[in-house]
């Protein structure tokens, strides 16, 4: 563990190009339109086609790399299979595309439902229950009127409609992908039942449950406002650990891969340990969620990464809620006010 987290591939695919990590698989890239401005895709060889492993958001942009992709590195051969790791837009936005061409879906029950089910919950303004939630996070009078008046963000906007008919992954499941046996490990946290793939070679596609270097959002939404998923993030970061190996490859769905996946579960566990410690400081006195940014994140929160460091500072309240560290209370605007026991 004392080696830390080591990069044998120094440099990610260009645009339309592909890497080869290993014999049989070829690691690609496709842009997103935010700060973390990628999402990592590997297709699997099966002689004559490919498996991939997630898909990239639905765009314009995305289809047309995607074509170059599939004339180019991946020599024409069609996309027989599409392994799913977790229903968030960036990894699921295209696979309803691929299956329109008849690829097959492979994912857990849950990534697949969700991913439906918020494709087709077209909403052009926030519910009242959305609006609570914001509320009870403690958002201002000004800024609940404007979420209010604003078309919220929407799965249909960059997620292409998901067909039916997908078949399910569970937890210890075995299957065959560029010549290797692979058994599905299922994490929780980031997003309910996310799949990891480990080989028989030392080879394990993390998806978003094994980052290096940043750390997955953890958060809470409307659809589950009293969820806790940091615990169920650090029980899973701790279940997996006990199959980690400091050799193995691990293929992540953001950044570079990796070695040294042992020290990074524990390093991923310690980091939220210690935000738990320094959140349970602040609140000596009552706190909204919306004032736990700075010992959670100690650093300033722009607009645009509000919405991600909202739920997640959320969750983490939850989590002393939970643990029965804390206490909550309404107060008269409505908002949730956390306060340490």
């Amino acid at each position: 563990m004392s080696e830390g987290v080591r990069h044998p591939f120094a440099t990610a695919p260009a645009e339309g190009e592909a890497v080869a990590v290993a014999e049989g698989i070829l690691w690609l890239r496709l842009p997103l339109p935010m700060a973390l401005d990628h999402v990592n895709i590997f297709a699997l060889d099966e002689g004559d086609g490919w498996t991939i492993v997630d898909t990239g958001l639905s765009s314009k942009r995305s289809k047309a790399i995607w074509e170059r992709l599939l004339a180019g590195p991946l020599r024409g051969k069609p996309v027989r299979r599409v392994i799913l790791t977790h229903h968030h837009p960036d990894h699921v936005g295209l696979v309803g595309w691929f299956q329109s061409r008849g690829a097959e879906l492979l994912t857990t029950r849950t990534a697949w439902l969700y991913a439906r089910m918020l494709v087709l919950d077209v909403q052009e303004r926030p519910s009242p229950e959305a609006l609570t939630f914001y509320r009870r996070a403690g958002l201002t009078e000004a800024e609940l009127a404007q979420r209010a008046e604003e078309r919220p963000f929407n799965f249909a906007d960059i997620v292409e409609p998901m067909p039916l008919g997908f078949t399910r992954l569970v937890e210890g499941g075995r299957l065959r992908a560029a010549g290797r046996d692979w058994v599905v490990r299922i994490g929780h946290g980031h997003a309910p039942e996310h799949l990891t793939l480990w080989s028989d070679d030392g080879i394990v596609l993390g998806g978003d449950q094994l980052l290096p270097g940043i750390s997955a959002n953890i958060g809470v939404y409307p659809t589950e406002p009293e969820a806790d998923p940091l615990t169920d993030w650090l029980d899973s970061c701790r279940a997996l650990a006990a199959h980690a190996r400091e050799e193995q490859l691990v293929l992540p769905g953001h950044k570079l891969p990796f070695t040294g996946l042992p020290f990074r579960l524990m390093q991923m566990v310690e980091n939220h340990d210690q935000a738990l410690g320094r959140l349970l400081e602040h609140l000596r006195i009552p706190r909204t969620a919306a004032e736990c940014f700075p010992p959670l994140f100690r650093r300033e929160i722009g607009p645009a990464q509000h919405g991600l460091a909202l739920v997640e500072a959320i969750a983490h309240l939850n989590c002393l809620l939970r643990r029965g560290a804390v206490l909550r209370s309404l107060n008269p605007a409505g908002a949730w006010e956390w306060e340490r026991r």
